[in-house]
């Protein structure tokens, strides 16, 4: 079982930058690749962002590359996402989630185990 805490949502102006926190519980976290998802306003959870367990391999939506960073720190059991750039469009409740293998296998939300609450970004013209 992993439980899984997002932090360091807020409002930030366009072009400014964000970094979201998300702490994990449980000592399976370094196994796990883990993945940042968003649902816009009235819109379905979309992917964002994945790991894999050692940091080693990436991927990002089209959207959003080239302007967001995914890492970790398994030391920490802590992923993270920097934001930069940043887009009226990026507005959304970001999601944290975890799978349940080292390397990254899919990228929608049924591939994915364990997920957090949510924290809200807005981001403003």
């Amino acid at each position: 079982q992993v439980q899984l805490v997002e932090s360091g949502g807020g409002l930030v102006q366009a072009g400014g930058s964000l970094r979201l926190s998300c702490a994990a519980s449980g000592r399976t976290f370094s196994s796990y690749a883990m993945g940042w998802f968003r649902q816009p306003p009235g819109k379905e959870r979309e992917f964002v962002a994945a790991i894999s367990w050692s940091g080693g391999n990436t991927y990002y939506a089209d959207s959003v590359k080239g302007r967001f960073t995914i890492s970790r720190d398994n030391a920490k059991n802590t992923v993270y996402l920097q934001m930069n750039a940043m887009k009226p469009e990026d507005t959304a409740v970001y999601y944290c989630a975890s799978q349940r293998q080292r390397d990254v296998r899919g990228t929608t939300i049924y591939d994915y185990v364990y997920w957090g609450q949510g924290t809200q970004v807005t981001v403003s013209p």
